[in-house]
């Protein structure tokens, strides 16, 4: 039996982002538009929150005192012990009319990640790679970037355009993270309720996707078959994270973002964090190849 309990009571206007450190039994989170990372040691500490001064939506471990954040203008290195950022690359640092938002490491240490607009206009974001000091555009013309993740050999990378919603696949290199083929549809939600959002690959690689605006966690087997689905309490489920010594429960947030009173009455739960117990072969992420 599957149990879905509240990991945070926190009410982030536009939760994103969940990373697991295991080395700290530590789960990281945003708050993307209230500028905020929110930090909990796992199980039961209590829930930290950081000020940033950018809008920020992933975070990927370099090492035990630096991690390595996503922003509005770019990929920054924070210091774990200060929390002090320092611009690493610039990344559309010149056009403020666009933000982050998601991204996943690659088994090589390949950083993909997305941008998009801040008034969420069709086309004006990307996905882009990282690795070792080098930043290449991948897929102009994103809307939404979501999905993003990887099988656990590295072969094969996901992503979507929420405002498309097909879940895309490409061959990669497995040592570099750097696609090799054409993208293909793997997955095609148009016709279903709700928005493909963030995913993770587990060990057996089936692809656990948050489903935004359908209140779902849903998995997909590798051969693109929709499997299973989970009910979420609120509507706007956003990213997926496995979480535990043995990765074998799942961190999932969401937002009450486009949400009035009224609405935010209709989905109480909407913005916390969940915690999701069910038999789960999960992967640690792997660390930033700085």
């Amino acid at each position: 039996m599957t149990a879905v309990s509240v990991l945070s009571d926190i009410a982030c206007h536009l939760g994103e982002g969940p990373t697991y450190d295991p080395a700290t039994d530590t789960l990281f989170w945003f708050d993307i538009r209230e500028k905020k990372l929110l930090e909990k040691h796992m199980p039961d500490g209590v829930v930290k929150v950081h000020d940033l001064p950018v809008m920020a939506s992933a975070l990927g471990v370099i090492d035990a005192d630096r991690q390595m954040l996503v922003t509005e203008t770019g990929l920054h290195i924070r210091d774990v012990r200060t929390g002090a950022l320092t611009l690493h690359t610039p990344v559309e640092a010149e056009n403020p009319l666009t933000r982050s938002n998601d991204s996943r490491v690659h088994p090589s240490g390949a950083f993909w990640f997305g941008t998009m607009s801040k008034t969420e206009d069709k086309g004006a974001g990307a996905i882009y790679w990282y690795r070792k000091g080098e930043v290449r555009k991948l897929y102009p013309g994103i809307g939404i970037p979501n999905s993003i993740c990887f099988s656990p050999d590295g072969s094969v990378a996901y992503y979507t355009d929420t405002a498309v919603n097909i879940l895309m696949r490409v061959d990669c290199d497995p040592a570099t993270g750097f696609p090799t083929g054409e993208p293909a549809i793997f997955f095609d939600q148009r016709k279903d309720k709700g928005g493909l959002d963030g995913s993770v690959v587990d060990a057996e690689g089936v692809i656990w996707n948050a489903r935004w605006g359908a209140a779902s966690l849903d998995a997909y087997s590798p051969d693109g078959k929709r499997i299973r689905s989970i009910a979420m309490p609120a509507k706007q489920s956003s990213c997926p994270a496995f979480v535990g010594a043995k990765a074998d429960r799942i961190a999932v947030t969401s937002a009450w973002q486009g949400y009035d009173a009224k609405a935010r009455g209709r989905d109480p739960e909407a913005g916390k964090t969940f915690l999701v117990d069910l038999p789960v072969v999960g992967r640690f992420e792997p660390r930033v190849a700085l």
